[in-house]
């Protein structure tokens, strides 16, 4: 897993804080306690640079950089000559290095490693004011033993604060994200709810007197000749076909969960069925399919959208053009499939089968799953009359 954006840009921010604050304390460390403070320039190289050095480690390792930190910190309490100008047992330039060093804890480990890495920088300075080797009077240690804990407690607290204030942020974002999550998911499901109570109640309740008006037509109507039984007997079956896809519909759209073998799923096998059907609504249709897509092995997807491409083609037919001569062709071109429906101009008017200026989904609707697939869809006019539907769907795309 790769570290976020932020927390590199974090990282790199704390970087650039804690490389100035090293030069400045070698500098100060070095300089000034060897020049103003009597410290041998040896020990002030030494000390100076493992400060330094431990500003610079902190952000890595920081229970190394402490152990470095504070044996500087002892190196120059006893190197510092009792009859100097310095405070004592801390520099003021070691006392901000120090702070400095507190404070960079803080924003790298824990907050329980920082607090105790104060308590001990503290008890470290008391521990060492009690055991001086060169004897200094005790009030000479007092001032700094008093100054250094107040000092670095409000500079620890500020950066524990501030860290705190960005992880609240950080949540906060989060939460909000979750929630509009949530809120999206549950907007989803809600609106796939109120679909399928639509389809329920308008669609399969008009589906449903459909059927049961073919079914019972030849039982109302007198001397009703074997032809009209026959098609009142597929209209019932047609109808009871599209009620067993609209209860599968249903199901998949009332529980994200469904099983995916509930939605249902054509081959280009039921293309026949449906050219069928066309015919017996009065369109003559022409059905053509090379062997080469027959022998084909097509992803569930592709046979999919090219039975829903076809049969939304000639349910097209059937509403702007009744009469007209249809071909159906499925062939392969290269790794396409291609799917094309070519109908004649209308050989009698089209009934009104909708409200005028109702919107019209179907081609979008057929270009969007060419599209799924990685394929694509055009559609238009012939010069000679007629409409034109060509679909290309590769083999290899997502099935």
């Amino acid at each position: 897993m790769t570290a976020r954006p932020d927390l590199h840009h974090e990282r790199a921010l704390w970087w650039s804080v804690a490389l100035p604050l090293a030069l400045a304390s070698l500098f100060f460390n070095v300089a000034v306690t060897a020049s103003e403070f009597d410290v041998p320039p040896p020990v002030a190289f030494l000390a100076g640079g493992a400060q330094s050095a431990g500003l610079m480690l902190v952000l890595s390792r920081p229970r190394a950089a402490t152990a470095l930190q504070f044996v500087a910190v002892v190196l120059f309490a006893v190197a510092v000559p009792p009859d100097s100008p310095s405070t004592w047992p801390l520099t003021v330039p070691g006392m901000i290095t120090l702070t400095a060093h507190v404070c960079l804890v803080g924003v790298r480990a824990t907050r329980r490693a920082a607090l105790a890495t104060w308590w001990a920088s503290a008890l470290l300075l008391v521990v060492v004011a009690a055991l001086d080797p060169r004897d200094r009077p005790g009030p000479d240690g007092l001032a700094m033993l008093i100054v250094y804990p107040v000092v670095s407690g409000v500079a620890l607290g500020a950066v524990l604060a501030t860290r705190r204030w960005r992880e609240v942020r950080r949540e906060l974002a989060g939460a909000r994200h979750d929630v509009e999550v949530e809120q999206g998911q549950r907007a989803v499901a809600e609106e796939r709810a109120r679909i399928a109570r639509e389809l329920h109640d308008v669609v399969a309740h008009s589906m449903s007197v459909v059927h049961m008006q073919a079914t019972s037509a030849v039982y109302r109507l007198k001397n009703v000749d074997p032809a009209a039984q026959a098609e009142f007997a597929q209209i019932a079956a047609g109808t009871r076909s599209a009620l067993r896809e609209m209860r599968q519909v249903l199901a998949v759209l009332r529980d994200d969960g469904a099983d995916a073998e509930l939605a249902p799923v054509p081959d280009l096998g039921r293309i026949a069925e449906i050219v069928e059907s066309a015919a017996r609504a009065g369109v003559p249709v022409e059905f053509r399919q090379a062997e080469t897509v027959r022998a084909a092995a097509l992803p569930e997807g592709v046979a999919l959208a090219a039975f829903r491409i076809a049969q939304e083609s000639l349910s097209n037919v059937i509403r702007h053009a009744p009469g007209a001569r249809t071909t159906v062709c499925l062939d392969l071109a290269g790794s396409d499939l291609v799917v094309s429906v070519v109908n004649d101009p209308a050989a009698r008017p089209a009934p009104p089968l909708e409200a005028p200026g109702r919107a019209r989904h179907g081609l979008s609707g057929m270009r969007e799953r060419a599209r799924l697939v990685g394929g694509s869809l055009e559609a238009g006019a012939r010069e000679e009359g007629g409409y034109r539907v060509v679909a290309r769907l590769p083999i290899g795309g997502r099935g």
